[in-house]
C-alpha cells in the first residue's frame, strides 16, 4: 500500500489539464438539467441519467471482469450509499426546481465540511485540528451569506427559494455521509467502479420511482435539447467523467485532486451567469469565496 502511495505522483499539466475538464463537466451537469427542466423534471432526468448511467458502468465493469456476487461483503454498506447518492441528487433535483444552479452548486459543495465532520467522531485518526475546525465555522459563515444573498424576492418567490436552498443544502449532507461510509467500511478497499455502480443504481432506482409517485416522472415533450442534455448527462458526465476521475485518483496524489475539485462550484457560478442568465451579486460571490476558503482549510 505504501509503496502504491508512493508511486502517486503531484499534478503535472496534463493531469491539472484534465481535472478541469472534469470539474468543468460536473459544474455543466446542473447547467444541463436545468436547461432541459421545461421537457423533463430536474428530478426525473436525475433518475434516468443515473439509470442509464449504471447500465454503462455495469458493461465496463463485465469487460473487466469485476462481479457483484450475493455474497460480497460490500453489498450492505453498498445498499447504504445508494441510498445516500439517490437522496442526494433527489435534493439536487428539488433544489434545481426552486432555485438558481448556481446556489445549489456552492450548497452542495459544503458535502467536505460534512465528510471532515462525520469522520472526526468516528475515525479518530481523522480529527479536526483547531485550524481546520476554524475553517469549517469560515465555510459555514460563508454558506449562510452566500444563501443570503440575491435579487430582492418576497412571498411565495422568497418561500420558494428558500425551500430550494434547504433542499441543496441537505443533498450536501447526504453527499457528505455517503463519503463517511465508504471511507469506514469495506467499501474503503473496492474497486471504485463497483462502488460508483452501487451509487448510481441506488439513484436510478429510488429517484426514478420518487418521480414518477409524486408524478413528475412525466415527459413533457421529447427535444432536441433534452436528448442532448441527457446524452451529456449520461455519457459525459455519469460515465466518462467518473472513470477519468477515478483513473487520475490512481495516478496522482488524492489530497491534490482534491482541492482541485474546488473549481466545480466556481465553474457552475460562472456558466450560470453565461448559459443561465443567473445573478451574481457581491455578497454571493463573497460568501462564496469564503466557503471555499473554509473548504480549503478543513481539507489542506
Amino acid at each position: 500500500m505504501d509503496r502504491v502511495a508512493a508511486a502517486r505522483q503531484p499534478i503535472d499539466t496534463r493531469g491539472a489539464l484534465t481535472m478541469a475538464a472534469v470539474c468543468a463537466c460536473w459544474s455543466l451537469q446542473h447547467i444541463a438539467i436545468k436547461l432541459a427542466a421545461a421537457d423533463m423534471t430536474p428530478v426525473m432526468q436525475v433518475g434516468v441519467r443515473s439509470a442509464l448511467a449504471g447500465l454503462l458502468v455495469w458493461a465496463e465493469m463485465t469487460r473487466r471482469r469485476i462481479r457483484v456476487s450475493p455474497r460480497d461483503p460490500t453489498l450492505v454498506p453498498g445498499a447504504a450509499i445508494g441510498v445516500l447518492f439517490a437522496g442526494t441528487f433527489l435534493c439536487v433535483g428539488v433544489g434545481l426546481s426552486l432555485t438558481s444552479a448556481s446556489r445549489t452548486m456552492v450548497s452542495l459543495y459544503s458535502a467536505p465540511l460534512f465528510t471532515a465532520i462525520g469522520l472526526h467522531l468516528l475515525v479518530p485518526e481523522e480529527r479536526l485540528s483547531r485550524l481546520q475546525w476554524a475553517g469549517a465555522a469560515l465555510a459555514f459563515a460563508g454558506l449562510a451569506v452566500a444563501l443570503h444573498s440575491g435579487e430582492e424576492a418576497s412571498g411565495e418567490a422568497a418561500a420558494s427559494s428558500a425551500v430550494g436552498d434547504l433542499a441543496a443544502l441537505a443533498a450536501g449532507v447526504l453527499w457528505g455521509a455517503t463519503t463517511v461510509v465508504i471511507r469506514t467500511t469495506t467499501l474503503a478497499s473496492t474497486p471504485a467502479i463497483k462502488t460508483l455502480l452501487y451509487q448510481l443504481v441506488g439513484a436510478g432506482l429510488l429517484v426514478t420511482a420518487f418521480a414518477v409517485a409524486t408524478h413528475q416522472g412525466v415527459v413533457e415533450r421529447l427535444t432536441p435539447r433534452l436528448g442532448a442534455s441527457q446524452a451529456f448527462q449520461v455519457v459525459v458526465v455519469g460515465f466518462a467523467s467518473f472513470l477519468a476521475w477515478f483513473s487520475m485518483l490512481r495516478k496522482y496524489l488524492a489530497s491534490r485532486l482534491s482541492v482541485m475539485a474546488y473549481m466545480t462550484p466556481v465553474f457552475g457560478a460562472v456558466f450560470g451567469a453565461l448559459i443561465l442568465g443567473e445573478h451574481l451579486d457581491a455578497t454571493f460571490v463573497t460568501g462564496a469565496a469564503l466557503m471555499l476558503a473554509g473548504v480549503l482549510l478543513v481539507n489542506r
